[in-house]
């Protein structure tokens, strides 16, 4: 195995990373800010307040985007598995 080869394998497992949790992270991080500027608004100073919405969010995105994530995880995982005779 060459440093190219190893490079980019590493660039694709840090791409599929970012792609597979991207629409998680993105979706807490809203609900998150909205929870965090209608505390600002009304003054509500609890800190536990934003734990709740953003789980549920979590578990709605999971949800919704879990089959494509577990889809494309199981592909890279195959597409490298299936290449370790080339690089070996």
């Amino acid at each position: 195995m060459g440093a190219d080869s190893a490079l980019q394998m590493l660039a694709e497992l840090l791409w599929n990373g970012l792609l597979i949790t991207a629409p998680l992270l993105a979706v807490t991080l809203v609900v998150g800010l909205l929870i965090s500027i209608l505390q600002v608004v009304t003054q509500v100073q609890e800190a536990s307040l934003t734990f709740i919405p953003k789980i549920i969010a979590a578990v709605v995105v999971l949800v919704v985007c879990g089959p494509w994530m577990l889809k494309r995880l199981v592909g890279y995982a195959t597409g490298l598995i299936a290449s370790i005779p080339q690089h070996f």
